[in-house]
């Protein structure tokens, strides 16, 4: 198994980590409810009115009740 002659120093491993997609933070990527106008994750039901691709999938009155 080869082993490296030299250590290298922190500056140099943090460079090359610093370039990696994985350790990179991205913002999340929302798009607006085309029914109410709120910001919602992609292909995820919007939690202001329910609604998915057009069609009703949660009453949020519904739900809002029952935990009250």
């Amino acid at each position: 198994m080869p082993n490296p002659k030299q250590r290298h120093n922190k500056s140099r491993r943090n460079r090359r980590r610093s370039g990696q997609i994985k350790n990179k933070i991205t913002p999340k990527k929302l798009q607006k409810c085309p029914k109410c106008g709120a910001f919602v994750l992609p292909h995820r039901v919007c939690p202001e009115c329910g609604y998915y691709k057009g069609r009703e999938m949660v009453n949020v009155l519904k739900v809002k009740k029952n935990k009250k």
